[in-house]
């Protein structure tokens, strides 16, 4: 919940001379969608739980398609944290991005107690087996956040990154869903990103505070190869 349509607009203008072939997806606040996107795709970051109906204050998957967005952000982990949501939930809102024809980018990813109680493995299993819809065999995103790191400034050593997405990528494919991009997302700044990305099975990053300003934003899209 940060910027402006201003803000955005000046994204916009710094990122039509970054020459990349990396995919650029802007996930910004409802009121931003109307932003005319060249050389990256708009996403939301939430949606909502029901097809229509009396939910005011709700934005439907359909009334985000309709707005220019492509993608959408489910259980992101503030969301999963300051409005509990469960796996089941993030499960409805994929299945409706999914039939509104956006892509689910689906956040998964352990706390810090659920990390110190040995749980990280099982937590990150069944948040993909449980968050992906079942009848899914369209696109779809995944997203690795360890909840412990995001906002702290700390970030998993290689090893557990690796062990995260290894897991993430052997559930997917369990799944009939191989090949599904799995990005990692946590303190994800210039000085690491090219380190990060070159772990296996991450597929790329989600950025955080860090995608709020072009200065710090574009060193991280040019970093990776």
């Amino acid at each position: 919940m940060n910027g402006s349509i201003a803000d955005l607009k000046e994204m916009a203008s710094a990122l039509k001379e970054v020459e990349t072939n990396n995919k650029v997806i802007l996930c910004v606040p409802y009121t931003m969608l109307g932003v005319k996107a060249e050389n990256f795709s708009l996403g939301a970051q939430d949606v909502s739980a029901h097809e229509k109906g009396a939910y005011t204050g709700e934005v439907s998957a359909n009334m985000l398609a309709e707005s220019g967005a492509k993608y959408v952000i489910v259980g992101h982990s503030e969301r999963r944290q300051y409005h509990g949501e469960t796996n089941d939930i993030v499960r409805q809102k994929a299945s409706l991005a999914i039939k509104s024809g956006l892509t689910p980018i689906i956040c998964v990813g352990e706390t810090m107690e659920e990390k110190e109680a040995g749980k990280t493995m099982e937590i990150i299993e069944s948040g993909v087996k449980e968050s992906v819809p079942s009848d899914t065999n369209t696109d779809i995103i995944i997203a690795y956040e360890p909840r412990w790191a995001i906002g702290a400034g700390l970030t998993p050593t290689e090893a557990e990154i690796a062990q995260a997405h290894k897991l993430i990528a052997d559930t997917l494919s369990s799944m009939g869903l191989s090949g599904t991009p799995v990005l990692y997302g946590a303190s994800v700044k210039a000085s690491n990103a090219e380190e990060i990305m070159s772990i296996p099975n991450v597929d790329g990053v989600l950025v955080g505070g860090a995608s709020l300003k072009p200065d710090d934003f574009i060193p991280i899209i040019t970093s990776m190869k």
